[in-house]
């Protein structure tokens, strides 16, 4: 049983001195006081239990009626805030009733009890900022706002944030759309699988109907849509059997334009045509975002960093923070400037390649470096693969392509005794499996020889195709797969060949490059393992039955370059990088995962007790750092690479620091924050600092430093290849219970497991 015994989150052991000392801007306002104020917190029940958006409702109603002159803070829940006590003391209770109306059957009288005891994040979005998004979709600009305990004071963290919005327009618009056609196009029949996709679009969307002047207010859910069209939707009215585009006719006086299209169903018996119905504004698209949407929201919110610092403080007039009653009763004075506070731009690791390469050691600038007459520092001996060509391409081409990307390989010190593998044609609308195994036996039969890798050209970027490939690959043949976009076979450019050389080398059991061991002496010193952990978790939106994922990599040798997805290793220290965790998931972390670690080093042996430290990498945050000089800037005007903040914006005295880890190519970047929360090997400050940043310098697949940790990135690979891996592609049609959906997961084929197959 884990947890038996509860840990406290290790403290700041000090502050670091490596590195060249800066100050830097942050998107961090302090909240000053004018005085002292006793700040009253109140318990609140509300009955029946409702949505936090009726919940606001119900308090506006009590503050109107018995808050007197205090203005309360309510949290949407169970908190509310003021600077003096309310009128009637302690504790009471109060019935309370809605006006009427027509937006919601839910009750409208309710029970507030107030008890007296002892803010929370608010996001905040506007249309005046917004761009039309495709799908019918708008991408609306918006603030996200916390207030956060700092070293000495409280701040508020503002950041800049967009979002999707469905467009408001008439319901037959969206649906032309989001079916990609014009109005006049809508004439074309709706299939079986247009209209699924629609339902699935339209789901829960409110709608205003428009056909009925004195009830133009009211609000509807779309439930789904019907399976026939309005000139065929049957009901009954007084006994008389008609349909939903005669009734309107004979009703309105008002012939239907689209009686073609189905209705929208908004209750069991109420059939509304779509153009009738006009979107609600406002409403907030939770669903997962297709590849064009996700383009489309990339471009809108990409800023440069000046740009977006001006926004953050033009949020605050936006925010309102001026003319906040609730901030000047509680004796809150508004913030002004931007935090400046005290960094360090920490220097860069020295890189090792082969020493037979032109420059085998140098120390990367500004976060990257080239390939350019390096050879990778072990080189994988590649004798029996072959190629497989999904799609009619000429075999010049693809021999063309083959022959220059084997020539880099072997510039770069890659062994490839057979230059010219076996090529076929495969049908991507075939069946895979069959084709990979035709693959592996011709690489197998021409070299006698077990094969080692299949290359895959393929003819788009889609995923069904790349799915299937990797899950025959990995769980049923057991053999590594590179696949190649079409699009590059045809010039065969040395820098893209260069990249696949470096996926494929590490994928037969190579090293590209490593760390000078004086840069990691925590891990070159004694026996030490890297591991990294993430969770992965079904897009917000996505399908909710497909299971979350965790993955663990961890470090295979004293160089801490080459990772596995599993292994057992009776190493000294344990350094656990985890990715996934928010802030108030860390003593679960604390209480259950190191306990879970501690078990596993046990299993091993009873006396096998590493040491271990236990960091928490969150990429996701809204913290943002900007130079506060132009010498202290990257050519893209972000923060140095290196730069790494462990005062002024972080947790008054837990062990936390912010590393802004990698050069952006374009747009602000976001630095990423580290938070130790055990630390049995007793690191100080600097040594977690420069170990976490010269880590990034590792990664197996590109010559530059990486946005997280290597181990972590691996992880999240990991967790992103087994989503390949299930037999089944839509996951909806299984069982929800967890035994049958681990079941529908193949396992990765042993002699795939200790080598970097995930790249």
């Amino acid at each position: 049983m884990f947890g038996s015994g509860k840990l406290n989150l290790v403290e700041r052991p000090g502050l670091g001195r490596i590195g060249r000392p800066i100050r830097i801007r942050a998107n961090f306002f302090e909240i000053n006081s004018t005085d002292d104020v006793n700040i009253h917190h109140y318990d609140v029940i509300i009955t029946p239990e409702v949505p936090p958006t009726l919940n606001r409702r119900i308090f506006t109603q009590f503050e109107a009626l018995h808050a007197g002159d205090v203005k309360p803070v309510f949290d949407g829940r169970r908190n509310i805030f003021t600077a003096r006590p309310l009128p009637f003391g302690y504790t009471d209770t109060f019935d309370i009733r809605l006006p009427d109306s027509s937006t919601t059957r839910l009750p409208r009288a309710f029970k507030l009890i107030i008890r007296k005891v002892a803010a929370v994040g608010r996001s905040f979005y506007t249309n005046q900022i917004s761009q039309a998004c495709s799908g019918g979709l708008e991408i609306w600009q918006g603030y996200r706002q916390s207030v956060r305990p700092t070293p000495g004071r409280m701040m508020i963290n503002v950041d800049v944030s967009s979002t999707a919005f469905y467009e408001s327009c008439e319901l037959v618009h969206m649906v032309a759309k989001i079916l990609g056609r014009n109005l006049g196009d809508l004439r074309r029949e709706i299939v079986d699988r247009d209209r699924l996709k629609l339902e699935k679009a339209l789901k829960y969307l409110k709608i205003r109907v428009t056909h009925r002047g004195d009830n133009s207010e009211r609000t509807y859910k779309i439930i789904k849509l019907t399976n026939t069209p309005a000139s065929n939707t049957k009901f009954e009215v007084d006994g008389t059997r008609t349909d939903v585009a005669s009734y309107f006719q004979n009703t309105y006086n008002e012939p239907l334009q689209y009686p073609f299209l189905p209705c929208v169903v908004v209750r069991r018996d109420l059939y509304l045509p779509l153009e009738v119905c006009k979107v609600v504004e406002g409403q907030h698209h939770i669903r997962k975002l297709n590849v064009r949407q996700k383009a489309d929201m990339i471009k809108f919110s990409l800023q440069q960093p000046q740009v977006c610092a001006n926004k953050i403080v033009q949020g605050l007039e936006i925010l309102g923070y001026r003319l906040n009653d609730c901030m000047r009763q509680f004796g809150l004075v508004e913030p002004e400037e931007m935090a400046v506070v005290p960094a360090r731009v920490l220097p860069a690791p020295k890189i090792l390649y082969h020493p037979s390469s032109r420059t085998p050691a140098f120390i990367p600038r500004n976060g990257s470096w080239n390939l350019r007459d390096k050879k990778v520092a072990t080189g994988a001996t590649l004798s029996s693969w072959s190629c497989v060509v999904f799609g009619n391409f000429r075999m010049q081409v693809v021999q063309y392509f083959i022959r220059e990307l084997v020539n880099v390989c072997l510039d770069t010190e890659m062994n490839i005794p057979t230059k010219n593998p076996p090529i076929f044609q495969g049908n991507p609308q075939g069946n895979i499996e069959q084709i990979l195994r035709q693959a592996w036996v011709k690489a197998g039969n021409m070299t006698r020889s077990p094969p080692q890798l299949i290359l895959c050209i393929l003819p788009n970027t889609g995923v069904p195709l790349y799915a299937e490939i990797k899950r025959v690959s990995d769980t049923v043949i057991g053999v590594a797969t590179q696949c190649v976009q079409s699009r590059h076979i045809f010039q065969a450019k040395k820098q893209y060949c260069a990249n696949l050389c470096l996926k494929m080398n590490v994928k037969l059991g190579g090293m590209n490059s490593y760390i000078e061991p004086s840069c990691i002496q925590f891990i070159t010193q004694r026996p030490t393992i890297v591991m990294g952990a993430c969770v992965s978790h079904p897009a917000p939106g996505g399908d909710e039955s497909r299971p979350s994922i965790a993955a663990l990599c961890a470090s295979m040798d004293a160089k801490a370059s080459r990772y596995a997805a599993s292994i057992r290793v009776q190493a000294e220290s344990v350094l656990f990088y985890r990715n996934g965790v928010s802030d108030n998931q860390f003593q679960q972390v604390l209480d259950f995962e190191i306990e879970a670690v501690r078990c596993a080093c046990a299993s091993l042996d009873a006396n096998y007790k590493p040491s271990i430290t236990f960091v928490v990498v969150k990429s996701r945050h809204h913290t943002r750092l900007f130079p506060k000089d132009k010498k202290d800037s990257d050519r893209t005007g972000n923060c140095l690479v290196g730069t790494v903040v462990e005062s002024t914006i972080t947790h008054p005295f837990e062990f936390d620091f912010y590393l802004q880890r990698h050069a952006a190519t374009q747009g602000a970047s976001r630095p990423t924050h580290y938070y130790v929360l055990c630390d049995e090997n007793r690191f100080n400050a600097d040594s977690i600092q420069t170990l976490s940043y010269n880590l990034c310098y590792s990664f197996a697949r590109c010559t530059r430093a990486v946005f997280i940790v290597p181990p972590v990135y691996y992880a999240h690979l990991v967790c992103c290849r087994a989503r390949f891996h299930s037999r089944n592609e839509n996951w909806s049609d299984q069982d929800p219970e967890s035994g049958v959906l681990v079941s529908s997961f193949g396992m990765v084929k042993p002699n795939l497991q200790k080598v970097m197959y995930f790249i």
